[in-house]
């Protein structure tokens, strides 16, 4: 018997087929190879055709299926895993009205501040427990404002993972997790939050039906398998957003334990039994995959925009074509800590909200043309994603989350020494890094969701520790001298 997951990124799209007996990935894959296009029409603004995730979607399960060579009725459940925050809209027929505004698009920042200051910060903080934000609530108040004729044709509005499990099913639901990321969730009714639909003059009738995260969400369509070369009735048992599934990917489920992730963007991510938030709303609190109205278990999340990406932008520029990843760590290595004066603010990726949901920019500060090289650059760059880390962690410890140990999986950024040593030192945090991803993390839920497996312990029972780094405080003069002065620089980028 087996299990399939889904991570549906914004850069690419990864299957991943696990044993359910051995709890063993037989079989992984990704598409597209290179990163998938984001469109930026206007400064601020992504977008994504959800299609192209379908595309991606149907390649990568064609590619895991021939790589495990077995039978497609061999396969038990599903899971999805997903970009947060994006938003959907499909008409009566489930057909695309537009193009996903995904995660990282600014356009929606001042609905959410108008939002905020209108309906007031006390309602909004101690029932959403964030600010509206630039987050999928928002984002559909800036079609029907600016959009109104496009707007009175939607049936459904969504999230990318309700999309890509509409596909599979002919149905559109959605979670309570979902609709927290979205804004759209009231934690102290416990339901939808009518006072912010209303406000935004969104038609309630146009929020999907309601299932449990873990639970029959639908079933695999013939259409469906046919282009994905399943069968048909194969259950969909688990959604969720990217973040939420990897910390549930690291058997990150109870108050006090941390996960982290430095793909795309970069995260970290606290669980907290009790109703916190940030007053400034820089980091988010949302519905834990396994929160319920009996039981709080809710994530708290910093979330770094330009991480990966800035990563893989200076890739492209600076490195020959046959220079890789492991290649540019190797040459970060080379660098001292500090990258002799050199700094990189790593925010070109749209607003943030752990700055405010200003949009600064990146920056590269202090380059001196007689010394810094390659190696430097590199350097710096790793460095600041790991200060933007510990600059983020700190406004969590401000709510109660302080990280002594943080789970990683062995991926994307923490495969590099100089990252992960950089983040172990200046945060004083033990890191723990995992042999698994977000689409294992899916395949997971889709066994407990489906009934494959009994208990959350025996879903992780084969979690594979590979490599534990632990903080040596050998180099924390040089490591507190470099962050301050990276701090100076944001400081100053944020005042002007």
């Amino acid at each position: 018997m087996y299990l399939l997951g889904y991570d549906v990124g914004s850069s690419s799209v990864k299957a991943s087929l696990i044993n359910a007996e051995s709890g063993r990935s037989v079989a992984s894959a990704f598409y597209p190879k290179k990163e998938m296009k984001i469109e930026a029409l206007r400064d601020g603004w992504a977008e994504q055709n959800p299609e192209q995730w379908w595309t991606n979607l149907i390649l990568a399960t064609n590619d895991v299926m021939q790589s495990a060579e077995i039978k497609a009725s061999s396969i038990k459940a599903i899971g999805i895993a997903y970009q947060m925050h994006g938003l959907v809209l499909v008409d009566k027929d489930h057909q695309l009205l537009r193009s996903s505004i995904i995660w990282c698009d600014s356009r929606a920042v001042s609905h959410g501040d108008h939002a905020m200051k209108t309906i007031g910060e006390e309602q909004c903080l101690s029932h959403l427990l964030n600010s509206p934000g630039n987050f999928t609530a928002s984002k559909l108040s800036w079609v029907i404002m600016n959009e109104p004729e496009l707007y009175e044709k939607v049936y459904k509005f969504m999230l990318p993972g309700d999309y890509i499990a509409m596909k599979m099913t002919d149905e559109i639901n959605t979670t309570i997790s979902g609709l927290s990321e979205g804004i759209l969730w009231d934690f102290q009714e416990n339901s939808l939050a009518d006072f912010l639909l209303e406000y935004y003059g969104i038609h309630k009738h146009l929020v999907p039906d309601i299932v449990p995260t873990f639970s029959e969400q639908g079933r695999l369509s013939a259409n469906a398998a046919e282009e994905l070369g399943l069968v048909p009735g194969i259950q969909i048992a688990y959604r969720a957003g990217d973040q939420p599934n990897n910390a549930f990917s690291l058997n990150v489920l109870n108050p006090g334990e941390i996960a982290a992730s430095a793909g795309t963007s970069g995260v970290v991510y606290g669980v907290s039994d009790e109703v916190k938030f940030d007053p400034r709303s820089r980091v988010n609190t949302f519905a834990h995959v396994n929160h319920s109205p009996e039981l709080n278990r809710l994530g708290v999340l910093l979330c770094i925009n330009g991480t990966g990406i800035q990563y893989s932008w200076l890739k492209q520029q600076l490195a020959q074509r046959e220079m890789n990843y492991p290649a540019l760590n190797d040459l970060a290595m080379e660098a001292p800590i500090g990258s002799d004066g050199l700094l990189m603010l790593p925010f070109g990726n749209g607003a943030e909200r752990m700055l405010g949901n200003k949009n600064v920019g990146a920056t590269v500060k202090n380059i001196n043309f007689n010394i810094h090289q390659g190696s430097h650059l590199v350097r710096a760059a790793q460095e600041g994603v790991a200060f933007s880390m510990l600059y983020g962690m700190k406004i969590m410890k401000e709510i109660g989350i302080s990280p002594s140990v943080i789970r990683a999986g062995l991926a994307n950024m923490f495969l590099s020494p100089v990252f992960r040593n950089t983040l172990a030192e200046i945060s004083g945090a033990t890191i723990e890094l995992y042999d698994t991803d977000g689409s294992v993390g899916a395949a997971n839920g889709a066994g407990i969701g489906s009934g494959t497996f009994g208990s959350f312990q025996e879903a992780f029972e084969n979690l594979n520790k590979m490599l534990v780094v632990e903080p040596t405080y050998k180099y924390t003069d040089q490591y507190d001298k470099a962050f301050g002065k990276w701090c100076e620089v944001l400081n100053k980028c944020l005042q002007s």
